[in-house]
């Protein structure tokens, strides 16, 4: 037998001790290299981004017939020039039948040239031809030599957001290593090569999309910018923005940027150019040491990559849907202290834990409810670094009591955001 849920959980927090003679020092004054961090943080601030629902009631009049002229525009195009384009699709979905997704893929494109519907037009019939020639309809099935080494690490799809997008994590750091840049990148047959692996990873993606009004219609892309060598990835980088903002259209419902440093307000001048506002209002920028707690507003803490504070490893998303996870802060001069009571004689208890950014003491003990037992240090109390992942480990009960984790934040004036899970699982032998 196992159960998920608590038995009989307690959080408790307890105060640090008063000190008068040494208060916590007051805040430093800013340094350059923060006003310049603060300053790009700043600029890239925008209006919050709403994903259109797709619904065509909820369509002005104006969107309506703009809709209704693009597909009398698109039917007699291929009306004249059906050679050209025997079978008008995208996705998979047929654009000139009276499937609902139609009108999905079709509001894509008005969108992203804000109903003007010449413009639309031209963008549809330049992306119909685009993936006819790159062949982007069955390239799923490809299989892409020399890229096996990048897949998990520089661009993947991994988990679902809080509202059921999926999401694609994007890390070059890797390319800092000149060999492997030259390996990856060093010509430009190379650099087609690695764009056809990346629109590859971002079609598996699409494949998740339903296609649906009111339904989830786009992804979400996590982009760490952490060891990014920029310049040299310069023009990799305007390639990929370039093709995917002229081919897929409104299918990032947001985009988030971590491990921001802080020279990125230069490096964001050189994408600016290649996008439309609208794009720029579905960024959410996170700087060194916010990953976590800015992730977990978008993405739960089970379904977050462990390299980024979260509790899911590399091979979870193939033992089915993540164990779901409680979450809690820690708030600064402050210490929490997890107790999962209830647990019997003979039983394991398997948890997980997390802390975004670390940096503080972590323990867990074993208080057996017998007055005259020992309390057990099942992990002693360590300082544990910013850069270390979830912890994974069990403990079997040789007697009833309770299981204590504690996260120790007494040192530090800083918030953190942190989750944990658990599972026990009785001795069937101690059942009557």
């Amino acid at each position: 037998m196992e159960a998920s849920s608590p038995l009989s959980l307690s959080l408790q927090l307890q105060d640090p001790q008063q000190h008068t003679s040494s208060p916590f020092p007051k805040p430093a004054k800013k340094n350059l290299i923060t006003s310049l961090m603060e300053a790009a943080t700043t600029n890239l601030r925008s209006p919050s981004f709403k994903e259109d629902p797709y619904i065509l009631s909820l369509l002005k009049s104006s969107e309506k017939k703009a809709l209704q002229d693009l597909k009398s525009k698109l039917s007699a195009s291929f009306d004249d020039n059906g050679t050209d384009f025997p079978y008008p699709t995208m996705w998979g979905i047929p654009l000139l039948s009276n499937d609902e997704r139609a009108d999905v893929v079709l509001l894509k494109f008005l969108r992203a040239r804000d109903f003007k519907v010449l413009d639309s037009y031209n963008m549809l019939e330049r992306c119909l031809a685009w993936r006819k020639e790159f062949g982007a309809d069955g390239i799923v099935e490809e299989e892409l030599l020399g890229f096996k080494e990048l897949e998990g690490i520089v661009a993947y799809m991994h988990g679902f957001d809080r509202e059921g997008h999926p999401v694609c994590y994007n890390a070059y750091g890797m390319f800092k290593d000149k060999e492997m840049y030259e390996r990856i990148f060093g010509d430009d047959e190379k650099l087609k090569r690695f764009l056809r692996w990346r629109v590859q990873v971002l079609e598996r993606g699409i494949k998740l999309l339903h296609f649906k009004p009111g339904g989830v219609n786009s992804i979400i892309q996590v982009t760490d910018l952490k060891d990014m060598p920029k310049r040299e990835l310069r023009v990799a980088s305007n390639h990929i923005l370039s093709l995917f903002q002229d081919n897929y259209p409104e299918m990032v419902a947001r985009k988030i940027f971590i491990n921001v440093p802080w020279y990125f307000s230069v490096l964001y001048s050189m994408f600016s150019p290649f996008l439309t506002q609208r794009t720029k209002s579905k960024f959410v920028i996170a700087k060194e040491g916010n990953v976590a707690e800015t992730l977990y507003k978008f993405i739960r803490p089970e379904d977050v990559p462990v390299q980024y504070g979260g509790l899911s490893g590399p091979g979870d998303l193939h033992n089915g849907p993540a164990k779901p996870a409680s979450e809690f802060t820690v708030k600064g001069g402050e210490k929490v202290n997890i107790q999962i009571e209830g647990i019997e004689v003979g039983a394991t208890i398997t948890w997980d834990i997390v802390v975004g950014g670390w940096d503080l003491e972590y323990g867990v003990e074993f208080v057996p409810n017998a007055e005259d037992s020992y309390t057990i240090a099942v992990e002693k109390a360590r300082k544990m670094s910013p850069s270390e992942e979830a912890i994974h480990n069990s403990f079997t009960s040789r007697e009833a009591g309770k299981l204590v984790l504690s996260v120790d934040n007494t040192a530090s004036r800083r918030r953190k955001v942190a989750a944990y899970r658990y599972v026990v699982r009785k001795n069937l032998h101690q059942v009557v």
